[in-house]
């Protein structure tokens, strides 16, 4: 029967990288949104298959097959160039502009000071010259990077992945290297995550990570810098429960990669009761963050934030009436009381990991808290739940996966039946979250119910060790509740 598991989980994960490879290379993101949409919808379908078929098999093949499964599925998105993101040129054009001894803040692509580092790849000609949906460009202003006229907006350590690869990757690769840097990346996280979950957790869980149809797709594929800071953020809470110090610094590493880590603080601090443990997680995050940042800020002239502040105001986060941002919180109150919620709703959050979360467990903080910010703002970008698609793996509550899968609806499903489609999807996924949590209460509550039974008496108060507390509801029949 253990052989015959193992292999059912094997085939399956071998059907979703088939499946896979056909979804990257389908090219329909503009021609063909609805169609792309349906392969996406096989590639999760035969993902929830395999990683439910994994929870029966053995741990030791579990690990093995995990980790096997992770290359695979890794190198489908190397099939084909990117396909639903151009962000991975504006990647390899930062990291050119860093080899020439350019500041990548200091000036946007479009400008003439750059000119001599114009290649045709970047900034095709002639037939090859069409902007980022298909459509014809006018000849010399035609480019493959988007935002061509404002300057980047990545954080240090991102910038100098992206130095690193381009000093890496032989001349004319192109795309191929950042593909190849991410695959190796996203296959270290399954790996980390493994480390972390064969000592404290279920090493099955991995799969979430792993096998998830979002790793190839947008972290390989479209070579989002999204997964450097995913590693760096499991790293981070794998190490900060017993070396807090060493945490801190590796989640500043992951704030300075991607901004997005900087939700997992409070899950880094779940349970701290002391000060002095306080201090010893923030303080290095601060000190990395300060001195990954210094040399930019010293060789730029212009400010190391970039187009940070355009790119928040142009996707409608400062304007709660823009676009499909804060979508769940608009069908409940009215727009001009959406940001004050998403403040409110935050900080419950917050609170509730900082007093209540489990220090031995501080990805379960960080999971309720990134996705609380994710169903609140509700993004249209399908990368950023990779940080959430990780924690999950980390804590195992796969039903925050709807997250991921909203995600992936509002970006690409959204092209083909309109803008409700993110607010459906996400609604969806909240009322997913939603019955996860009653599931586990309830099967939480039965598990001490079943501690208690045997102990029960009608006339003597029970005393347990279960979380339970026995308090006097009627002193005259002496009959005891459990709160």
């Amino acid at each position: 029967m253990r052989s015959l598991r193992t292999t059912v989980s094997a085939l399956l994960v071998a059907a979703l990288a088939a499946t896979l490879v056909l979804t990257v290379r389908k090219d329909g993101y503009h021609t063909d949104p609805a169609g792309l949409s349906w392969w996406y919808a096989a590639s999760w379908a035969l993902f929830a298959a395999a990683a439910w078929s994994l929870r029966e098999v053995p741990a030791r093949q579990a690990v093995t097959l995990v980790l096997t499964g992770a290359v695979v599925i890794a190198a489908t998105g190397l099939v084909a160039a990117p396909r639903t993101s151009t962000d991975s040129f504006r990647y390899a054009w930062d990291g050119r502009v860093q080899a020439a001894g350019i500041s990548p803040y200091d000036h946007a692509p479009a400008d003439p000071a750059l000119d001599r580092l114009r290649d045709d790849w970047l900034f095709p000609h002639g037939a090859a010259c069409t902007g980022p949906d298909r459509t014809p460009v006018p000849e010399g202003r035609c480019t493959r990077i988007n935002r061509p006229q404002v300057p980047t907006i990545y954080p240090p350590v991102a910038e100098g992945y992206f130095l690193l690869v381009h000093e890496l990757s032989p001349p004319d690769v192109r795309h191929k290297g950042l593909q190849t840097g991410a695959a190796l990346l996203s296959v270290m996280t399954s790996g980390a995550l493994l480390m972390i979950l064969r000592r404290r957790g279920d090493p099955r869980n991995a799969a979430f990570w792993a096998w998830c149809p979002a790793v190839p797709v947008e972290a390989v594929n479209n070579a989002h810098a999204d997964v450097l800071a995913v590693l760096l953020s499991v790293a981070a809470l794998g190490v900060v429960v017993r070396r807090r110090a060493t945490g801190g610094a590796l989640l500043g590493l992951a704030i300075t990669a991607k901004l997005l880590p900087a939700v997992l603080l409070p899950g880094a601090l779940s349970g701290v009761r002391r000060g002095r443990d306080v201090v010893a997680v923030t303080l290095p995050a601060a000190v990395v963050v300060g001195l990954v940042y210094l040399p930019y800020v010293l060789g730029s002239h212009a400010s190391v934030l970039g187009y940070l502040g355009g790119y928040a105001e142009e996707e409608g986060y400062e304007d709660a009436s823009a676009r499909s941002r804060y979508a769940l919180l608009r069908l409940l109150v009215p727009d001009s009381w959406a940001l004050p919620v998403v403040g409110a709703v935050m900080l419950a959050a917050v609170g509730h990991v900082l007093r209540r979360g489990d220090p031995e467990r501080p990805w379960s903080g960080a999971l309720l808290v990134t996705g609380t910010a994710f169903l609140v703002l509700t993004p249209g970008y399908s990368w950023y739940a990779l940080l959430l698609v990780a924690l999950v793996a980390l804590d195992g509550r796969w039903e925050w996966l709807g997250v991921a899968v909203a995600g992936a609806a509002a970006y690409v499903t959204g092209r083909a039946l309109g803008g409700g489609t993110g607010t459906v999807a996400y609604t969806l996924a909240a009322v997913a979250v939603l019955a996860g949590w009653v599931i586990r209460r309830r099967r939480q509550c039965s598990a001490i119910v079943g501690v208690l039974a045997p102990r029960w008496t009608s006339s003597e108060p029970v005393i347990t060790q279960a979380r339970a507390q026995c308090t006097w509801r009627n002193p005259e029949n002496k009959k005891c509740r459990l709160r």
